[in-house]
């Protein structure tokens, strides 16, 4: 079953639960902080973009998540082979990062010691900066990009959790233009909108303290017309809908069930081995050759964040709502596990 909300409604009930379960190819459901009843600790509301082409990638994160803010810059290099990420926490926010109840209106912008981040909605165009001193061997990071021409439709999904006043809400923005560049000490990567696209993770949420998901995503080019994926599964009661959808030409097609096929080996993930993944109706099949794990593992007390952000080629076939076949051929974008406790 794929319940598509279609009017604007609120999000939240008076008791903190979602009024309607389901998925939207635009932000219809209205979010209203004041509305949360899940525990104000348990709130988690983060902006995190992602900008890449087939050599170079770039991701930004704002977060709040009430007792911890995280703020996050991460540079890959897929030529070089080499990733680094720095993630400069903030005791306490509690809401106070300002983040905007809606993805198409807002600014918002934070910094700290030797470093700052700042997005901001404007019209049709977003603009992302960023600045972090030492980000890597001692020189300096900064980011100037706009992302253009957002399609119209997107994949929006307000999923519920079985635990009363908690909810996942999520609306993934992909195939957006990217233009502009990231300097580093005296490199330059530059992005041009002829093949960098931009992607944008908008979430709020009161989740369970334990939780495995699985996301997978990819923007560019099929046959020189904008085509994008959002795929995955693992947050709370699905039944209702799954976030798997198809973007052509700034249009949604709605995907049932997709499956991550992780390699194993000695008993464990080999997330740098060839993966496959499948769908119950047949409508996206692919292999997934991967370049590059960003990894990272953080546990601390009763807090674990474990995490692989594999970014690699996709090559299989795409099935559009109208039975379109998309085929695709070393297709750059990304397929990720992470398990989280807090």
């Amino acid at each position: 079953m794929q319940h598509e909300i279609t009017r604007p409604i609120p999000l939240l009930d008076e008791r903190g639960n979602l009024t309607e379960a389901g998925y939207a190819k635009r932000l219809l459901p209205v979010y209203d902080r004041a509305k949360v009843r899940g525990g104000v600790t348990r709130l988690k509301e983060w902006d995190y973009y992602l900008v890449m082409n087939d050599r170079f990638a770039l991701a930004l994160t704002i977060a709040d998540n009430s007792y911890m803010g995280l703020d996050s810059i991460s540079l890959l290099d897929f030529d070089e082979g080499w990733q680094v990420t720095r993630s400069p926490m903030r005791i306490l926010p509690m809401g106070k990062t300002g983040l905007p109840a809606a993805s198409d209106r807002g600014d918002v912008g934070v910094s700290g010691k030797g470093y700052g981040i700042f997005f901001r909605v404007s019209g049709e165009k977003r603009l992302l900066c960023a600045h972090m001193d030492k980000f890597q061997n001692g020189e300096a990071l900064d980011v100037q990009i706009a992302l253009t021409d957002a399609p119209e439709e997107s994949m929006v999904i307000c999923t519920p959790f079985q635990k009363p006043g908690h909810f996942y809400y999520n609306q993934k923005i992909n195939c957006m233009r990217a233009t502009g560049r990231v300097t580093l000490g005296e490199r330059t990567y530059s992005f041009r909108p002829e093949h960098s696209f931009g992607t944008l993770d908008w979430g709020r949420g009161v989740w369970t303290y334990h939780n495995t998901w699985y996301w997978g995503s990819g923007s560019g080019l099929a046959d020189g017309v904008p085509f994008g994926f959002n795929i995955g599964y693992g947050f709370g009661d699905t039944s209702a809908a799954s976030e798997n959808m198809l973007f052509y030409d700034g249009t949604a097609h709605k995907l049932s069930q997709v499956a991550f096929h992780i390699p194993r080996r000695g008993g464990r993930d080999d997330f740098m081995s060839p993966w496959t993944f499948t769908s119950d109706d047949g409508r996206f099949e692919m292999d997934f050759v991967p370049v590059l794990d960003r990894a990272a593992c953080t546990s601390v007390g009763v807090i674990k964040s474990d995490q692989h952000q594999v970014f690699g080629k996709f090559t299989g076939r795409a099935v559009l709502d109208g039975g379109g076949v998309i085929e695709l051929k070393d297709f750059m974008g990304f397929a990720e596990k992470v398990e989280n406790k807090w």
